[in-house]
């Protein structure tokens, strides 16, 4: 249990720091992620389970799945273990959470979006390093 909630919080280090599509904070500065927010089960031999479930600022927020796609690029990016990725809306967040649920898990969804030149700019924006 140690050896996940070490896991949790390298991956909430990971994901803190994204930037809001839309505004110039953090999605931790605006609470979009916590540290509560993550969980890490081991499911294998060092293979984990990362689940994600984060609160869009607003139940219509329109960016809710701009900003999961962010999650999920930055993981697959930056995560020095094996894993499997799941990302949720936090259940009674937003208006259409099962749907963004759905595209935000779906490997073929995720794929066409990052070949959208501007979707891929955004995450692009969003995912890197402050200076």
């Amino acid at each position: 249990r140690a050896m996940e909630h070490d896991k949790a919080l390298e991956v909430y280090d990971i994901i803190r720091t994204i930037r809001d599509p839309e505004k110039p904070n953090t999605l931790e500065e605006l609470e979009v992620v916590t540290e509560s927010c993550v969980e890490v089960q081991e499911i294998g031999e060092e293979e984990y389970l990362v689940t994600i479930r984060f609160t869009p600022t607003v139940p219509h927020c329109s960016l809710a799945t701009l900003i999961g796609l962010c999650l999920r690029i930055k993981l697959q990016r930056c995560l020095p273990f094996r894993h499997k990725l799941e990302i949720y809306i936090s259940e009674g967040t937003h208006s259409t959470e099962e749907d963004i649920n759905k595209q935000i898990n779906d490997k073929e969804r995720v794929a066409a979006a990052m070949e959208n030149p501007n979707l891929r700019e955004i995450v692009e924006q969003c995912v890197s390093e402050p200076d």
